[in-house]
């Protein structure tokens, strides 16, 4: 029986680059993908590169509870259990922007999106013979701080404060839901991929910061370099019984 897996951002950088090299281990991979129109592109590529077909999209937009929702629902309509579930999507937005419940949107998409997700799905997890779940995070963890008076920056946004502390929140999520899931058969790791040349920080709507991107990108990991920890973590047998670390 094939082991199931999710990726999340899945249509492009490491979320694409995690889906190929799964699809080519054998798993059948399940992109959830913001934009249809790029997560059908993104799926022929997918196809095409890993030379297997085991691999679908359904739509959902961490950014909406409604359509993580519906995700959740057609991935259960579907299917009764999830082996590795990735939580990879990540947004960095310049100018303080809102999800569709007004949550700061960098903390909304990186954080509470997945966490809203991985509750949603926790019982297909456990249902796996070894459920893993890895929470992609950032060395950005560093300068984030948690302030519970003011999630949604009202007093002063900075875009790269709000993404450390959406990546902090991340890694505070993995450690918290390690003690919850001990006993269980669901482990949880968080890692930092390194300096890794996406789409992250480009504009999704304007597409500016396309081309300091395109000028760093010489310096930076590829995004296939950048997964290979995440693969690692979902695949590898070394690391079955680990849970609760950072890569």
């Amino acid at each position: 029986m094939k082991k199931i897996a999710i990726v999340t951002g899945a249509n492009s950088g490491m979320g694409l680059a995690t889906t190929i090299e799964l699809a080519k281990q054998g798993f059948h991979v399940v992109m959830m993908c913001r934009n249809e129109e790029k997560g059908l592109a993104a799926l022929k590529d997918a196809i095409s590169l890993s030379e297997s077909s085991s691999i679908e999209l359904i739509q959902g937009d961490l950014g909406s509870f409604e359509s993580i929702r519906n995700f959740a629902s057609a991935f259960q309509s579907k299917f009764d259990h999830l082996d590795v579930l990735i939580n990879n999507a990540g947004v960095v937005t310049i100018k303080r922007e809102f999800t569709s419940e007004g949550h700061e949107s960098q903390l909304g998409v990186n954080h509470l999106g997945h966490f809203y997700l991985t509750q949603l799905l926790m019982s297909e997890l456990q249902r796996a013979t070894q459920g893993r779940i890895i929470v992609v995070s950032s060395g950005a963890h560093k300068w984030g701080k948690i302030d519970i008076q003011d999630m949604e920056m009202s007093r002063g946004y900075n875009v790269a404060k709000g993404y450390g502390r959406s990546k902090l929140a991340n890694l505070l999520f993995m450690h918290e839901l390690t003690t919850r899931l001990e006993g269980t058969n669901v482990t949880i790791n968080a890692v930092h991929p390194g300096a890794v040349s996406t789409n992250l920080g480009i504009d999704r709507k304007t597409e500016f910061g396309r081309f300091v991107v395109n000028l760093l990108k010489p310096f930076f990991l590829t995004p296939s370099q950048g997964a290979q920890t995440a693969i690692y973590l979902a695949t590898s047998n070394e690391v079955a019984s680990i849970s609760g670390k950072y890569y």
